[in-house]
């Protein structure tokens, strides 16, 4: 009798669990959608929240090839946002520096302020009002 009301107890529980996978996330924003894409999603599994930005390679021209760059944990996200406020008030040619990928500043002369996000093998640009959604839904976590 106890085993039966502990396994009614555990029920739901163990339904609510198995509605999440470790592998889906939660679209937090769409930067920019169509042909070069990049979504900031976050991840949750058990104890741990990984955030990923998403956007297609521009290294791979003859083909779709999506890249991700995970932040484990919202601290490391907003070093991101960080740079990208501090690389927009700085000079062309600056660059923010990680472990992992880098972030620099490209001033373009009639297409304004673009931002270069370099990882070991892959690549993707994207301009100021991007930078700007990406930057506004990090502070707004």
């Amino acid at each position: 009798m106890k085993k039966l009301i502990l396994s009614i107890l555990l029920l739901p529980t163990v339904a609510y669990t198995g509605k999440h996978s470790p592998s889906d996330g939660i679209n937090l924003a769409e930067i920019r959608s169509g042909t070069w894409p990049i979504n900031l999603e976050r991840d949750i599994d058990r104890r741990d929240t990984i955030y990923s930005l998403i956007f297609r390679n521009q290294e791979v021209m003859n083909g779709v090839a999506l890249d991700t760059l995970e932040f484990n944990g919202l601290v490391q996200l907003r070093y991101f946002e960080k740079a990208l406020t501090a690389l927009q008030g700085g000079h062309n040619g600056d660059i923010a520096q990680f472990k992992n990928y880098t972030l620099k500043r490209e001033d373009k002369k009639f297409e304004g302020l673009w931002y270069l996000l370099s990882l070991k093998w892959s690549s993707t640009e994207f301009r100021q009002p991007e930078a700007d959604i990406i930057r506004k839904t990090i502070k707004g976590l």
